[in-house]
This record gives structure tokens, sequence and C-alpha cells, in this order.
């Protein structure tokens, strides 16, 4: 049952991430770009972190122990840092898109 939480958590920050990734791609603005770029790398983080916790329930081995805890460190250490950077950017979107309203 945990199992299925996780791939379920790991599909939709697949998805979440593509769809951010077009968003930056169809976006005009610069800020704008930035500001989905860093929440693509949000979700990116995000699908490495309940990658590796899945790993932990499917096998019990020492070496899956080593891997899975890269995995959720580098994750979590992803997650943190996009997240700010994703915050400082939120601040000028919205001024962004009032100003070159068209």
């Amino acid at each position: 049952m945990i199992n299925a939480v996780f791939v379920f958590f790991i599909i939709i920050s697949a998805v979440f991430y593509f769809y951010m990734k077009v968003k930056q791609l169809r976006s005009e603005l610069p800020i704008a770009k930035k500001w989905y770029a860093n929440r693509a790398m949000v979700a990116l983080g995000s699908l490495l972190f309940f990658f590796g916790l899945n790993q932990l329930f499917l096998f019990s081995t020492t070496i899956t122990y080593v891997i899975s805890a890269i995995f959720i460190v580098i994750g979590l250490i992803t997650i943190v840092h996009y997240f700010k950077v994703m915050k400082h950017y939120g601040q000028f979107v919205e001024e962004e898109f009032r100003l070159n309203k068209k």
C-alpha cells in the first residue's frame, strides 16, 4: 500500500516537472521563465526524494540504503534550494505580468 502512495507521488512529481518545463518554454517574460524553471526543479527534487523513499521499501540491502540515502539527501537539498529561489522570483512575477499586459 505504501509503495502505491510513493508511486503516485513520483508520477505527480514527473507530470508537474514536465508541465512547468512546457510553461517555461512557452513564456516570453524573462522573470516568469526563471520562476517556472525553479518550480520545475522543485518538482524534480521531489521526484528524487520520493524515488529514494520508494526504494527503501522495495529492497532491503545495504547498497540500497546507501543509494536511497543519497537520492533522499540530494532531493531534499534540491527542493529547499530551488524553493527559496522560486520564492524570490515569485515576488516579481505578478509585477512583470501586470507591466506587460497587452
